[in-house]
């Protein structure tokens, strides 16, 4: 076998125990990062029982400093800080042979999704690609995908594992860690038990690698956005080629998956920096 690398984006809502935002700042700010770090060392483990020869993993949380990298596997790479280019994405090329969301949450408005939202908490109500509604991992993956990079697992709580699936198709390797109660309560795993899934998880993933396809949008690109405020969306159209449809809701078309994930991401910044 010759050389296989394996891209980790690893985001903070989807991992076992994570329930609500006070849980990454302050006194707990410690265990949460703790918890966050074990749970992509099982994710690389797994990867590379089964033959991943280069693992890198890019921290995709809030400004991208949670995971301790003295702690973390010494076999890989970590990108961390913000801004970033490529923000979740960063790292992830197409010398790249598979992708993992680890700790992935479900989109804006999704009902007993534990801290549903997408990309933005505060600014945004819904994403759609070419008309489908999108969360996080719809949006990365279809990044994913214009690179040819299959996304081979998605690891959070039950409903962003079921929009993986309902999205990505039934092939991608799912990891359920906890079910959502509310939006800032869920029926938790124990993380022993959730690192152990992660593990065998990602093994799976790798070992069954060439049965999935890479998730792509077809061009031309439509990227929507509906903002939470009037003032969110003037802010928003600053972004050149945009295009106002309503009151709340911009529309950005290209030719160009990443140039429109960048627009998108411009889009969503001036509107949470209005208010």
């Amino acid at each position: 076998m010759g050389a296989l690398t394996i891209w980790i984006s690893v985001d903070f809502e989807g991992l076992a125990s994570t329930v609500s935002w006070q849980q990454d700042h302050g006194s707990r700010e410690s265990e949460f990062r703790r918890l966050m770090t074990a749970e992509v060392n099982a994710a690389i483990a797994g990867a590379k029982e089964a033959g991943a020869t280069r693992i890198i993993v890019n921290d995709s949380h809030d400004q991208m400093l949670n995971l301790l990298p003295e702690e973390l596997d010494p076999d890989a790479e970590l990108i961390l800080g913000s801004p970033k280019p490529l923000s979740m994405l960063e790292g992830v090329d197409s010398g790249v042979d598979g992708a993992f969301f680890v700790g992935y949450h479900a989109a804006s408005g999704t009902w007993r999704g534990t801290m549903d939202h997408t990309y933005s908490n505060r600014a945004v109500l819904n994403v759609w690609i070419n008309g489908t509604k999108v969360g996080e991992t719809g949006i990365n993956a279809g990044l994913c995908g214009a690179l040819g990079v299959p996304v081979l697992l998605v690891s959070g709580d039950s409903a962003a594992t079921r929009e993986a699936r309902e999205l990505l198709g039934p092939e991608v390797v799912t990891v359920s860690v906890k079910e959502a109660v509310g939006k800032f309560a869920a029926r938790c795993l124990h993380p022993a038990r959730a690192r152990e899934l992660l593990r065998e998880g990602a093994a799976r993933a790798v070992r069954e690698r060439d049965r999935i396809r890479p998730f792509r949008f077809q061009p031309p690109y439509r990227f929507e956005v509906e903002l939470a405020q009037t003032v969110m969306a003037d802010m928003a159209e600053l972004v050149p080629f945009t295009r106002r449809v309503d009151g709340r809701r911009l529309v950005y078309e290209d030719e160009d998956y990443i140039r429109g994930f960048r627009a998108l991401r411009a889009m969503i910044a001036l509107a949470y920096g209005a208010v």
